[in-house]
């Protein structure tokens, strides 16, 4: 007896996904090939994130492509049922007939398979999407370790950092050049806010500072290095885009973050908090992405006469009395409008710097 094109694919090359896309994509074309009318599918999946509570893929068979909708977490989330109610109003509105499988043993965290088709399914075509389901259980369990994996690698070292690791850079070596704009961000006047307020409350203002600054650098295509106490070292690499359009985005993020620290200094005045200051600097360079440490204790590191040159033209905001100061070499290739501030002396750094600050 000829074994069914899923079950086949399931046993055989479905360990091999990359992902759920590619899974679902491939699993309805071997069920429609199996003659089974579907219109539609989908796959809803614990993500193990910070933010998404679950993913769900969504499969419609007359394009044969896959989108990609997200089950929000934490205070976003609407309730418990969303997730699986994206997929069941999807997909309702595909065809009449459905089913339904839960190939987790129904635990919350488990993946869940469902199907739509344009009329009901006939009892043998019900018993193979459960044989489906549970051949599906294995893989799928493979696909949720590797996803809980780089999920994690990335939300605690960075999307960079993470794709080195699951590289199998685990190896101390010279690292990477990366040509760049580098913001340093950093909160003025944190000693003494940790050591005049409750602990929890610190952790409040930092998250929300974090919040903010990353938040913004992210959004306009940067990516964030490092958090180094109440500091952030954020990239916008030269190469897809060029370096006047990487400062474009820099000083873009930096606006998004002043507007978003401006909105939170009403509400922690609103709340008897007192201000957060801060500082942005703007500089750009080369710098070299390492893999330093000890022989069996490594971090990815960012070193190199541009790093120390961005963090210490970050503490010339205070003396100057402006927030955000760039350096000359990123004044040479913006084309955005710029105040001179004359060139000044860096602690540590042989030669002056000219300093300029957004004319805003």
């Amino acid at each position: 007896m000829r074994l069914p094109s899923a079950l086949s694919f399931l046993i055989d090359e479905a360990i091999d996904a990359p992902d759920g896309d590619a899974f679902l994509t491939s699993l309805a074309a071997r069920l429609a090939a199996d003659g089974l009318p579907l219109t539609g599918g989908a796959l809803t999946q614990a993500a193990p994130h910070p933010v998404i509570e679950r993913r769900i893929w969504l499969w419609r068979a007359d394009t044969g492509r896959v989108i990609e909708a997200l089950g929000l977490a934490g205070p976003l989330d609407p309730g418990p049922a969303q997730p699986t109610n994206i997929a069941r109003n999807w997909l309702g509105n595909l065809g009449a007939g459905s089913v339904q499988e839960d190939f987790a043993g129904g635990r919350s965290d488990g993946a869940m398979l469902s199907w739509v088709a344009d009329r009901p399914f006939s009892e043998t075509e019900t018993e193979l999407l459960r044989e489906v389901a549970r051949f599906a259980a294995a893989p799928l369990a493979l696909l949720a370790a590797r996803s809980t994996l780089s999920a994690l690698l990335t939300t605690y070292l960075g999307r960079r950092s993470a794709a080195q690791v699951l590289a199998g850079r685990m190896r101390r070596d010279p690292g990477e050049t990366i040509r760049a704009v580098l913001l340093f961000a950093d909160l003025r006047g944190f000693t003494e806010l940790s050591e005049t307020t409750d602990g929890k409350d610190v952790i409040a203002a930092l998250d929300a500072w974090f919040d903010r600054v990353a938040g913004a650098v992210h959004a306009f295509g940067g990516e964030v290095l490092k958090f180094i106490g109440d500091g952030v070292l954020a990239i916008f690499p030269i190469g897809e885009r060029d370096a006047a359009a990487a400062c474009d985005a820099a000083l873009r993020a930096v606006a998004a973050a002043r507007a978003g620290m401006d909105h939170l200094q009403t509400v922690r005045a609103a709340q008897g908090a007192p201000p957060l200051s801060f500082g942005v600097a703007l500089h750009l360079g080369n710098m070299l992405w390492g893999n330093i440490g000890t022989a069996d204790r490594l971090d990815f590191t960012a070193i190199g006469p541009a790093v120390n040159l961005v963090s210490r033209l970050e503490g010339l905001c205070r003396p100057l009395g402006h927030t955000v100061l760039v350096s000359g070499a990123f004044a040479a290739e913006t084309k955005q409008p710029l105040i001179p501030l004359g060139e000044h002396g860096l602690r540590g750094i042989a030669a002056p710097c000219a300093v300029f600050t957004p004319q805003s």
